[in-house]
């Protein structure tokens, strides 16, 4: 009788999880018109127009192609950086060293507008408004305090004795954390480069403000589905069910690292 109960509990759950998927699949299978005259639980005459003009219409598949860009970039960037400060903190000891942690994880509590306009002139005064690459540096301020704070857990967790053993046998510090010391952490790496990505896709701010034209993401092209009509619901549910689509693939391939990722780590 238990089982049966924990069972109908799992169904309630994933069906309110899903709940709000299924229903932006079915308005984005529908016309405007349709989705404000009546309530329907499926598309009774579905189309694929919102997803045709998503996919043919430039300002809208260039978004994605921008946020791929920026977010891949950013991804990059963070472990690039995240890595060595994640294990300079794992395994020295130095002046400041607390205060430097801490200080990088007060940068992750900040709200992003309190960093904006600093950014906005930054990025006017040297040129590099939008750029693929200012959003990327932007989110950088966020992600690598993460990435930081994520990795150092997992690398603490690594025996000092497998450094020391390297380095008595001959191996210099670039190879022995190539070689041995990220495939060692890999599942950090793994969790760390999911949630840098995650950030990155989904935040608006930044990529609203600091882009223009030629790098504007998806996530501010769909703020322009409001007109003097009204929100155009079909569009851009389309739109979001697109959008999804990267996150879950992301999750698809790091799924394994992920299961260990919070198992071990500090997530």
């Amino acid at each position: 009788m238990k089982s049966k109960s924990r069972i109908f509990v799992l169904i309630i759950f994933f069906v309110f999880l899903f709940l709000p998927i299924y229903w932006m699949i079915n308005m984005s299978l529908r016309t405007n018109a349709d989705i404000l005259h009546t309530l329907a639980l499926y598309p009774t005459d579905p189309t694929f127009a919102n997803y045709i003009k998503i996919f043919t219409d430039s300002d809208w598949y260039s978004g994605y192609i921008n946020a791929i860009i920026y977010v891949t970039i950013n991804t990059l960037i963070s472990l690039t950086v995240a890595l060595p400060a994640a294990y300079a903190f794992s395994r020295y000891r130095f002046m400041g060293d607390t205060q430097v942690f801490f200080w990088l994880l007060t940068n992750r509590m900040a709200p992003a507008a309190v960093f904006l306009l600093p950014f906005f002139q930054l990025y006017t005064t040297v040129g590099l408004l939008d750029t693929h690459i200012a959003v990327a540096l932007a989110h950088c301020l966020f992600n690598v305090p993460l990435a930081v704070w994520i990795l150092e857990g997992f690398m603490s967790g690594i025996p000092r004795e497998i450094d020391e053993t390297a380095f008595i046998d001959g191996c210099t510090m670039p190879r022995f954390f190539i070689t041995i010391f990220i495939p060692l952490i890999r599942a950090g790496i793994g969790v760390t480069a999911f949630f840098c990505f995650m950030f990155s896709w989904v935040e608006l701010l930044f990529a609203r403000t600091l882009t223009i034209t030629n790098a504007k993401p998806i996530s501010a092209v769909m703020t322009r589905t409001i007109s003097a009509t009204g929100l155009d619901w079909g569009l851009l549910a389309a739109a979001g069910v697109l959008t999804i689509v990267p996150g879950a693939l992301v999750i698809w391939f790091v799924r394994n690292y992920m299961a260990k990722g919070f198992a071990l780590g500090r997530v």
